[in-house]
């Protein structure tokens, strides 16, 4: 991570009209899931086109959960997968991959229990969810997970009804989502999804990303636009230098650390990858947020594969 924030820009853009955003925590979280050449597509346009987005094939959430019989809080990973057949669910947790693997639910709804260092169990629900361009479903679901008789994590907007159904009256810990990562794959880099960034937002924010000009092997001519709800607010040339770059930008009034790495897009051939990451910093005057110390704030993920 110390070469995406190798290059910093002092410029700071205000998307929206600046606004504290107070504290929450959430006990029930409904969340949405917002040939040839092989660099990127050329266009007159400066805002974001009706040229076919890239691919979006996976997309990982992680939690943390303050259970009450912890110190620490618990990490919970979940992973949709998209192929041409089907979308499915993985879910680990790091504290205890030493004594259990990741459990992939290929089965859109049912129940997993298991032991490790805790009691867990999983239940979850997608048989009938509606999903939008990414492989995470939008409504119509529920993902429920239970560690040690407490609810971690309760995900769906269809989680109520799982919770009236349920045979036992359990307490709810606070948890909150830390990162979301998205894998995306196409010919040209064009990449559009949705992300909240303040604390209790109910809003999500259109963010997209778009390269235009150059070819395969070469950044020269090549440019970099960032829009959040359709404003502009990065915008790099010379991409063949300026490959690597971080920006600070304002959505609700936080600042946000806006970083990337194109080095694998332009200079690793038809196999080429670029990394994004959008991660939310404690205040203004703090530093740069990969220097804060014990502050985990929201970040947003994106890895960008050339499709051949």
């Amino acid at each position: 991570m110390r070469d995406l924030t190798s290059c910093f820009s002092d410029h700071a853009i205000k998307v929206s009209d600046a606004s504290c955003s107070g504290n929450s925590s959430h006990s029930i979280f409904p969340i949405s899931a917002a040939a040839g050449g092989g660099g990127c597509r050329s266009s007159t346009s400066r805002s974001p086109s009706t040229d076919q987005p890239s691919i979006q094939i996976s997309t990982t959430l992680l939690f943390k959960s303050k259970l009450s019989s912890g110190i620490n809080p618990l990490l919970i990973n979940l992973t949709w997968s998209r192929n041409h057949l089907s979308t499915s669910l993985s879910i680990s947790f790091p504290e205890f991959l030493h004594s259990w693997k990741p459990a992939f639910l290929t089965n859109k709804k049912g129940k997993h229990s298991f032991l490790a260092s805790s009691s867990i169990s999983l239940h979850w629900d997608f048989s009938s969810a509606t999903f939008d361009q990414g492989p995470d479903p939008i409504i119509n679901f529920y993902v429920a997970v239970i560690v040690d008789s407490e609810f971690a994590l309760l995900l769906g907007d269809q989680i109520e009804e799982f919770l009236n159904k349920f045979s036992e009256k359990l307490p709810v810990a606070e948890f909150s989502m830390i990162c979301r990562k998205e894998q995306v794959v196409g010919r040209t880099l064009y990449s559009i999804t949705r992300a909240r960034f303040g604390d209790g937002e109910i809003v999500d924010h259109e963010i997209t990303i778009r390269c235009r000009g150059g070819g395969l092997n070469d950044g020269k001519d090549a440019e970099l636009f960032v829009f959040i709800d359709k404003k502009r607010v990065v915008h790099a040339t010379k991409l063949n230098w300026n490959f690597r770059g971080n920006q600070t930008i304002f959505i609700d009034g936080s600042p946000v650390d806006v970083m990337w790495d194109m080095y694998g897009w332009w200079f690793s051939g038809m196999v080429g990858q670029s990394v994004f990451m959008f991660r939310k910093r404690s205040s203004l005057e703090s530093r740069l947020w990969l220097e804060e110390q014990g502050t985990v704030g929201f970040s947003l993920l994106i890895q960008a594969f050339r499709s051949p």
